[in-house]
């Protein structure tokens, strides 16, 4: 490290090392020589702010006098544009820490820069690192109330006029100061609502130039960017910013006027362009998060899949052109597989009409809500703790083969057995095993030693039909499976789950349950089913919601020559919006709320239709999915889905379901009979359906477990959160 002075004469320590280098300001000094690598890796996020082109998320800078709130941009530099851009001016993050310094020098309100970062790496991220503006609020909200769109309730109360006439005075500030902003937009501002007033920051200048002289040409261009739109509100905003209206037809009010409605028009344009764009670069395999580790150099398309620790799950580096290539070499097997499933198909569908015609009549006991884990080393007692206190019986622990340490996963079977849980496990596979089959039957016999004595049950396989979990055909698996069967086989009760398809593919499942080699068999038919990520659980994809899908399921069991008619689920959860530790794309990520909903409607489902033994959700604690969310001092926040599935568990979990009730279309009304009460759930896709209960509730239940007064009669209102209703006495 070396300390030096930069433009405004304050000290710098440079650094460099380890494929880093930057700079940070002495006085919020890190701690320790591996904070730096601990804060720019997306594992210290505590919150998403936003996730995009880059990723923005809020941490904590541990420093030598104690702890920051830190807001963390990481820029991408993929591409050649990118790596000449960063050559040429520098990487965005330095020349935002530049700026930054320029705007606190010339007494412009932006949050305290603490150090930026980039890679040595020509492609490697670059971060840019300031002080955490807590309660903070875009002014994109605000625009949003002024332009009568949805969105804005976060934005405190303000005078319109004098708000634009204090954003024309701070942009007229920063264009005096001889900056050119260059993106002086709504997203860009900072509110906070403060006993003083509102204070303003600006963020997220790594476009600016400085030290320039600007005409009334380039100001209009660099201001026009706010969507301030209405001869009253560009008055006011040009009033702020020129110290006067300037007369409707002067330069200065028609060329500012044509050019917010031109940017506004190029920003559209621009915005589908790029996600044009991103499609096309995500087709050819360009499109990964800079955490993500590269393949093995000299990999084969078959070998590029690596493992993506924040969203605990594998990561295909092959282009869509070499999985197509290696579909093509496979065509033998596919083909195999396409008869199979031609010559199966009708005696499916008479199945399925035949489960579809006899719905399951008498009642039945609701059972199975189960829960899939990893243990958690940082704190296997409070891990524990949420899983008992949850009070969810079946669990489902996760093995890793392809490690050699399992004392942690034998911690948790042990601890799980010993509270009362029914212990089941899964064994999924990578690339290496699936190529390596002594390595495989080795590990599968380690695994039995350990853990027989804990279960029964074991899942051979993990998303067996995609590529990025090392399994190119459907026959790769029956090795794996058929090795693994042959060593498990061994210890009397064991039963063995499979084929583990993810996603609606049920032409992958009824592939391998229908196959004629008499030593397959799959004591419990396995499937990672997740209904639709983009939505509810009543969505329907190719006519089927997620009561057609459970049946169309089941119709595969009972038809396969390998297959029982036993069917568990083995994996679901709904994606958050938690940027690169979600699953899953952005595009088909929730909210936590909508994850909370969508997760108790799931289980009431897929158990109702009572032909599915287990269901479990996928996983206890996660950033991106979970049901508990670890947080910056190490403890753990209970997500609203961890208190919904509470809720289900101690309200349902053993009751009697007595069947659906009649309900209006797209509103739900199932009965359950649990200790001689009678409890109605019910909700809607709409909110506000009104439906009619049997007869009245003396109490109702909410999603999370709060307890209310009934209302009065039988007629209730139904919203997107499920309801529990314990009807009075008959």
């Amino acid at each position: 490290m070396s300390v030096h002075l930069n433009d405004d004469d304050q000290p710098v320590v440079a650094f460099a090392g380890n494929g880093i280098s930057g700079e940070f300001n002495p006085a919020h000094a890190p701690a320790g020589g591996v904070e730096i690598a601990r804060l720019i890796n997306p594992s210290a996020s505590l919150e998403t702010i936003h996730w995009g082109r880059n990723y923005i998320y809020a941490a904590e800078l541990r420093t030598e006098s104690g702890r920051v709130p830190v807001v963390v941009k990481q820029f991408s530099n993929q591409g050649l544009k990118k790596r000449l851009d960063r050559r040429w001016r520098g990487s965005k993050a330095a020349r935002s820490w530049r700026v930054a310094k320029e705007l606190i020098r010339k007494g412009l309100p932006t949050p305290e820069p603490m150090l930026w970062v980039e890679s040595d790496d020509p492609e490697g991220p670059s971060f840019f690192v300031a002080r955490r503006i807590e309660d903070a609020v875009e002014a994109r909200q605000f625009f949003r109330r002024l332009n009568g769109e949805p969105g804005d309730d976060d934005f405190p109360e303000v005078d319109s006029t004098v708000f634009l006439e204090r954003l024309g005075e701070l942009a007229r500030r920063i264009n005096d100061a001889g900056i050119l902003y260059r993106d002086l937009s709504m997203g860009n501002i900072l509110a906070v609502d403060t006993d003083g007033g509102i204070e303003l920051y600006m963020i997220d200048f790594n476009r600016a130039r400085t030290g320039r002289r600007l005409g009334a040409y380039s100001r209009t261009r660099d201001i026009c960017r706010l969507p301030v739109l209405g001869r009253k509100n560009q008055a006011a905003f040009l009033v702020g910013y020129w110290g006067e209206a300037p007369p409707r037809w002067s330069f200065r009010s028609w060329f500012y006027d044509l050019s917010v409605r031109a940017y506004i028009l190029k920003h559209d344009i621009k915005k589908r362009m790029r996600g044009l764009r991103l499609r096309r670069r995500h087709a050819h395999g360009g499109a990964h998060h800079p955490h993500l580790p590269a393949a093995d150099a000299g990999a084969s398309a078959r070998d590029k899949a690596v493992w993506d620790h924040l969203s605990d799950q594998p990561h295909q580096h092959a282009t869509r052109g070499e999985k197509w290539a290696i579909r093509l070499a496979d065509s033998r097997s596919h083909v195999r597989d396409a008869a199979i499933i031609l010559g199966a198909a009708p005696a499916v569908r008479r199945r399925y009409r035949e489960l579809r015609r006899d719905r399951v009549a008498e009642p039945f006991r609701f059972q199975g809500i189960g829960l899939a884990v990893r243990p958690w080393p940082e704190d296997p007692g409070r891990h524990l703790e949420s899983i008992n206190q949850l009070g969810v019986g079946p669990v489902l622990l996760r093995l890793h083969p392809w490690e050699s340490d399992h004392r942690y996963e034998e911690q948790l079977a042990r601890a799980l057995v010993d509270s009362g849980h029914e212990v089941a496990f899964a064994l999924p596979q990578n690339r290496d095993l699936v190529r390596d089959h002594k390595a495989w039957r080795d590990a599968v016999v380690e695994l039995a030693e350990i853990f027989v004595p804990y279960g029964r049950q074991f899942q051979i396989g993990q998303a067996v039909n995609r590529s990025k979990w090392g399994i190119w055909t459907h026959q790769e698996y029956v090795d794996l499976y058929l090795a693994a069967s042959e060593i498990l086989r061994r210890y009397p009760g064991v039963e063995l789950m499979g084929p583990s398809v993810i996603d609606f593919e049920f032409q992958s499942i009824l592939a391998l349950v229908d196959r004629r080699d008499p030593a397959l068999h799959f004591d419990i038919v396995s499937s990672l089913l997740y209904v639709d990520r983009r939505g509810a659980p009543e969505n329907r994809q190719m006519g089927l919601d997620t009561v057609g899908k459970v049946t169309l399921l089941r119709a595969i069991s009972d038809v396969g020559r390998c297959s029982s008619p036993r069917c568990w689920i083995t994996e679901v959860n709904w994606p958050l919006w938690e940027g690169p530790h979600s699953p899953a794309g952005k595009s088909v990520s929730v909210g936590e709320e909508e994850q909370a909903d969508y997760l108790v409607r799931y289980y009431l489902l897929a158990l109702g239709t009572g032909l599915v033994e287990r269901v479990y959700w996928w996983r206890l604690i996660a950033r991106g999915y979970g049901l508990v969310a670890p947080t910056s001092d190490g403890s753990l926040r209970l997500r609203p889905a961890w208190h919904a599935l509470q809720t289900l568990i101690g309200q349902l979990d053993g009751a009697f379901f007595m069947g659906p009730l009649k309900a209006p279309e797209g509103a739900y009304l199932y009965l359950f009979e649990y200790d001689g009460r009678e409890i109605v759930v019910g909700w809607g896709l709409v909110a506000g359906t009104r439906a009619t209960l049997p007869r009245p509730p003396q109490e109702t239940v909410s999603r999370d477990g709060q307890t209310a007064p009934a209302p009065p009669g039988r007629d209730v209102l139904l919203g997107s959160s499920p309801t529990y209703y314990h009807l009075v006495d008959a």
